[in-house]
Order: structure tokens, then sequence, then C-alpha cells
């Protein structure tokens, strides 16, 4: 029996977190009903509690946060599509809606008709994946290979985007890689780089912990983000920034080679950002951006599964869902944790 109510992590607006019934409507025959066992705190979840906004994508009414889950399948879609009951799975959070826009065929993470999982940029707002039971279209469900537990299989869509980023640079293999920001994402680009035969990578951050957390994923040497003169010196074919600010961009410009690439996942403000663009031109850099990701999960799955991605040390803390709040005060502190992970 699927329940008429189930527990969520719910955003009523800034400052305002609550953990609440909520009620679970019932599938359409393409959907099925999955029971979360894992949900990973994102920096946009974090957005929603702290300003109730992520950029331009304001709060209008309570939602459900979560977009990084894994779980079990406990009612398989009607009409027969999707994993059975009983699979373990992740969750791809993107649909895709018409578009009048233009943007490539091949991308359509570029869409503007794409909807994400707890995303205030629609009203209604599409609900997020953070409650016990909820209930989703089976093409978002990926089936999980068998030795994949699902407490890692929570970070499958995170890893999603850092592996998009990775390969927006092109082939690694032989290559020096700076990763400017070692939180959550930046953590896993230094695994994905890792795994892909980068010959040396340099973490920076400001703090410690997600150094030695990158270090733990295939860093080869880490930078304090306030030795600024280190990080110019770093001289790296490809880099990634992934802090989200103008003073990691203007470190990324900096450490990059003469005529090497800059991937930009790190989401800045809206508005002009004052970094150094003119070494873009007298290097000749390219600048790359990276948003979300389209069918990478699936390597992300195969690659978790057979254990050449190693992530392990990204998850620092799992919490119980009851302590919501705590787990997103942790989650908010960059010197103290890497990935939270809510436990349904």
């Amino acid at each position: 029996m699927t329940p008429r109510t189930t527990t969520a992590v719910v955003a009523h607006g800034a400052g305002d977190l609550r953990v609440e019934q909520i009620a679970l409507r019932t599938p359409a025959p393409h959907e099925a009903v999955v029971a979360v066992a894992y949900g990973g705190i994102c920096g946009s979840d974090l957005h929603y509690w702290r300003h109730g906004a992520v950029g331009e994508s304001v709060l209008r009414a309570p939602m459900v946060l979560g977009h990084e889950l894994s779980g079990t399948v406990v009612r398989a879609a009607s009409d027969g599509t999707g994993p059975a009951a009983g699979a373990r799975v992740t969750v791809h959070p993107a649909t895709h809606e018409h578009s009048d826009a233009r943007y490539p065929e091949d991308r359509p993470n570029l869409s503007p008709g794409v909807r994400y999982l707890g995303s205030a940029a629609r009203y209604p707002h599409t609900e997020g994946a953070f409650a016990r039971e909820i209930v989703l279209p089976s093409s978002m469900l990926r089936a999980l290979p068998d030795g994949l537990d699902l407490r890692t299989a929570a970070l499958a869509e995170p890893a999603a985007v850092a592996w998009h980023s990775v390969s927006q640079a092109g082939e690694l293999h032989g290559k020096r890689v700076l990763v400017v920001g070692s939180g959550p994402i930046g953590a896993l680009c230094v695994a994905i780089a890792a795994r892909a035969g980068a010959s040396e990578i340099v973490a920076v951050d400001l703090h410690p912990g997600p150094r030695r957390i990158a270090t733990a994923v295939g860093a080869t040497r880490t930078i304090d983000a306030a030795d600024t003169e280190a990080v110019a010196a770093v001289d790296a074919d490809v880099v990634i920034e992934s802090s989200g600010n103008h003073h990691g961009l203007a470190s990324a410009l900096r450490g990059a080679t003469r005529g090497g690439t800059v991937v930009m996942v790190g989401l800045l403000p809206l508005g002009d950002q004052p970094v150094p663009i003119a070494h873009a031109i007298t290097r000749e850099l390219r600048l790359i951006g990276s948003f979300r990701f389209n069918d990478e999960i699936d390597e992300v799955i195969t690659s978790l599964a057979d254990g050449s991605l190693h992530v392990e040390p990204v998850i620092t803390h799992t919490v119980p869902v009851d302590e919501a709040l705590k787990a997103f005060t942790v989650a908010a502190d960059a010197s103290l944790s890497g990935k939270v992970l809510l436990a349904f």
C-alpha cells in the first residue's frame, strides 16, 4: 500500500526549514514510488534555506528540497516502464518540456524547458526529493548495479555534475590539473580527474578540511587559497573553477598556462564579476561554462560500481532526517563538512 502522507524537508522561506508531514500524491501510470534511503544536501538547498532563493529562482510557496538521492522502488510504474519493485535506484533529477528557445539538440541541459527536482525556477515549483517516499517518473530512475551501496549512490548526481565539467576540458591523461575550490563538487572533480589519468592534480581551498578530502580522492598536492602567488605559479593545462566566487575565478585565470583551458562549474552570483579577464586574451585561454549534466550519470554509476571512481571520503556526515536543521547547519560550514547526507 502506498502511504497517503510522508515526512519531508520543506523550505517555507528564508531561514524557515521544517520537517513535516505532506500528502503523497497518487502515481500516474508512468510513475513509481521510491522509498528514499539517503539525500545529499546541495548548495542550492542551502540557498533556499538561508535566503529563500537561488539567484532568480525565488520561493513563492513552501517547497520540498532535494535532488541528490538514492532509494528503493516500492511500487513500480503501472505501465511497465522503469525498474521493478525492490530495485535499488538513484535518480536523474531533470525532466524536459518543449521550449522554442535555441540550443544544441545534443545538449538538453541547456534547454530552458528543463525542470529540476527541488527548484523554484518556475511556479508552481518543482517539488524535491527530501521525503521518506516520493513519486517520480520511471524515466528518472537509474537501477544500481550489484555492489554499489545506497550511501555511495547518493553521490551519483553531484558526481555527474563534476563528470560533465571535467569532460568539458577534453583529454586529461598526462596533464596538470588545477581545481579551485575543494568543496563536494571540487573534490569530485579531483576524483574524476584522477580516474582520467591526470599526471598532477593541485587542489585549492581556504580550509584544511576540504584540502584533506581532495588529497584522499586523488590530489597530488594542495594549496591554501589565500596563497594566491602559489596558485598562480601552478601553470596548469586545465583549471576547474568550482568555488563559485570571483576570487576563485581570478585565481583560476592566473593559474592556467598559456593556451590552457578554464572550466567554470562554480555558479557565480548574477551581475558583473571583477576578474582579470585580460589573462584570457593574452594567454589565449579557453573559457568554458559547465551547467548540470546530460547522461553522464550513467557513466558515473558504472564507475562507482567498478571501483574506478573513488568518492567515499567526500561524504563526511550522515544525519537522520528528523535532525534536518542540524544537517543543513553542518553542511553550511565549509570548514567542517564535505557532503552531508540525510538518512531517511
